[in-house]
C-alpha cells in the first residue's frame, strides 16, 4: 500500500474513529467484548471501505456507502410501532418465536417466544452478553472476525444488540424463530448493525427465518453479521428476506461452522435496497456434511444485488450443493461470485454450483464467475453460468392452449423463481413467499407488457 493510499484511507476513516471513542464510552459490556471492538475498529481503519480495485469488488462500487455520514443508531429512539403495525409485514402471522429488532435494536414489547425446551435460549444478545457471557465468548467473533473484510469489521466495533439462539444438544425447537429487523429512521448515513449468534448443538433441529425491512424511504445503512455454529448430526434451516428501501444500502454477511454429518440449508432472497450485498462463508470441517445455498434476487430500476460465497470443503465426504437464480429488469445489476474450495483432504467431495439469470430488459446485467479451486483428485465438482431472457418458444406453446401473452410471461418467471422457492423445507415460509414474487410479478410493467 503506497503513502498515499494510506492517507486516504486514514483520511477516509478518521470520522469512524470518533464515533467508535464516543460510543466505546457509552455502552456496558462485560470487559471482554472491549478488546473485540477496538480490534475490529483497527482493521475496519487498517483496510478503509473496499474499492472497484479489490477483485472481490469488482462489480459492486460501495463509494456511495462511503460517502454517507455514519450515525449508528441510538437505542433511545422512540418508534411508534406497535403490534398492529407488524401484522402486515411478511411471516408476522406464522406460528413462530419472534425477535423483533427496530433500528438494530431488541424491542421487548414488540417479541414473544414460544415454549420451548428445557435449556433452549431465544432472546436479545446484548442482554445474553450479561446472563450467557461465557458462552458466548467461545463464539462470538471467532468465524466472523473481520481480517479480511472491512465491513465484518465495523459491525465488530459498532454493533449494537442482535438475536442469540441457542439449542442444547439433543433438543428441537418444534416452531420456527422469526428474526425481524426493522428500519424506521430515513436519516442519511442512520446506521443499523445488528450481530446474530446462533448455536445448535450436536443431533438438535432449528428453524430461523430471517427479515430486514422498512417502514420509510431513505439512504440509510444496515450492516449486520451473523454467525452460526452447528453441531454434528444438527440439522438447521435459515431463510433470510431482505426487501428494504430502495434508497437503502444492506451490506451481510453470514458465516457457518458445521461439524460431523451437519445438515445445513439456506435461503437467501433479496429483493429491496439501492445496493445490497450477501458475503457467506461455510466451513465444513467435519467428515459427512450436508450443505446447501439457494438463492433469489428479483431487480428493478437500478438496484444492485451482489452474492459473494465460499464454501470451504476441508475434509472428506461432504456434499455442497448451490442454486442461485436471479431476475432484472430495467437497468438494475446483478453480481454473483460462488468460489467452492476443495482443501487436498476433502477428498470424495461432491459440489455442485449453478448460476441461471433472466434479464427482463436490454439494460439489465449480470456479471457472474462461479469458481471451483480444487487440490484433491477423487472428488465431483460441477459450476456453471446461464444467462438469458423469456424463451418465445415457450410463450408459443403457452398462448396455443388458449393462455393469454400476459399471464404466459407471469407464469414462465414464476416457474423460475419458483426453482429456488420450491427448496425451502418450511412449508409455510414456502407458501407466503410465493405468493410475495408473484405479486411483483404482476406489478412488473414489463411482465405484463402486451405485444401485438
Amino acid at each position: 500500500m503506497t503513502q498515499g493510499t494510506e492517507n486516504l484511507i486514514m483520511k477516509e476513516t478518521d470520522p469512524y474513529w470518533a464515533k467508535f471513542e464516543q460510543y466505546a464510552g457509552e455502552i456496558r459490556q462485560p470487559s471482554w467484548v472491549f478488546p473485540l471492538r477496538k480490534a475490529g475498529m483497527a482493521r475496519f481503519a487498517e483496510m478503509g471501505f473496499p474499492t472497484i480495485n479489490h477483485e472481490d469488488w469488482r462489480f459492486t462500487n460501495v463509494a456511495p456507502i462511503a460517502r454517507l455520514p455514519f450515525h449508528p443508531a441510538s437505542g433511545s429512539t422512540r418508534t411508534s410501532l406497535n403490534s398492529d403495525n407488524l401484522q402486515y409485514l411478511p411471516f408476522v402471522g406464522l406460528p413462530a418465536s419472534r425477535l423483533v429488532f427496530v433500528d438494530g435494536h431488541f424491542s421487548a414489547s414488540l417479541s414473544s417466544v414460544l415454549p420451548v425446551p428445557a435449556g433452549v435460549r431465544i432472546g436479545s444478545l446484548a442482554a445474553a452478553l450479561t446472563t450467557d457471557a461465557p458462552l458466548i465468548e467461545q463464539h462470538l467473533a471467532r468465524y466472523a472476525s473481520g481480517d479480511v473484510d472491512a465491513f465484518t469489521a465495523l459491525n465488530t466495533a459498532f454493533f449494537q444488540d442482535g438475536a442469540f439462539i441457542y439449542v442444547p444438544a439433543g433438543q428441537t425447537v418444534p416452531d420456527p424463530v422469526q428474526l425481524l429487523f426493522i428500519t424506521t429512521s430515513a436519516h442519511s448515513g442512520a446506521a443499523s448493525l445488528p450481530r446474530n449468534l446462533i448455536i445448535a448443538g450436536d443431533n438438535s433441529r432449528l428453524t430461523v427465518v430471517e427479515s430486514f425491512l422498512s417502514t420509510v424511504d431513505g439512504p440509510y445503512f444496515t450492516n449486520a453479521v451473523e454467525e452460526l455454529v452447528i453441531g454434528a448430526d444438527a440439522v438447521v434451516e435459515h431463510c433470510k428476506f431482505q426487501d428494504e428501501s430502495p434508497a437503502a444500502y444492506h451490506i451481510a454477511a453470514l458465516h457457518v461452522r458445521l461439524a460431523r454429518r451437519a445438515n445445513f440449508i439456506a435461503h437467501s432472497i433479496a429483493t429491496g435496497a439501492k445496493l445490497s450485498r450477501n458475503n457467506i462463508r461455510t466451513y465444513l470441517g467435519a467428515e459427512g456434511i450436508e450443505c446447501v445455498l439457494n438463492g433469489l434476487y428479483l431487480t428493478k430500476d437500478e438496484q444492485l444485488a451482489d452474492h459473494h460465497m465460499v464454501v470451504d470443503h476441508a475434509k472428506p465426504h461432504c456434499n455442497s450443493h448451490e442454486y442461485y437464480n436471479g431476475i432484472l429488469d430495467d437497468r438494475s445489476k446483478g453480481v454473483f461470485h460462488g468460489r467452492i474450495l476443495v482443501r487436498p483432504d476433502a477428498q470424495k467431495t461432491d459440489a455442485k454450483q449453478t448460476n441461471k439469470n433472466l434479464l427482463l430488459s436490454d439494460d439489465a446485467t449480470i456479471d457472474t464467475k462461479p469458481q471451483l479451486e480444487i487440490y484433491a483428485d477423487d472428488v465431483k465438482c460441477t459450476h456453471g453460468a446461464t444467462v438469458g431472457q423469456l424463451n418465445d418458444e415457450s410463450i408459443f406453446y403457452l398462448r396455443a392452449r388458449g393462455i393469454g401473452l400476459e399471464t404466459a410471461r407471469q407464469m414462465l418467471i414464476h416457474a423460475f423463481a419458483g426453482e429456488i422457492i420450491d427448496r425451502i423445507r418450511f412449508a409455510p415460509v414456502r407458501e407466503e413467499l410465493d405468493q410475495i414474487v408473484w405479486n411483483r410479478l404482476e406489478q412488473s410493467p414489463v411482465v405484463r407488457q402486451q405485444h401485438v
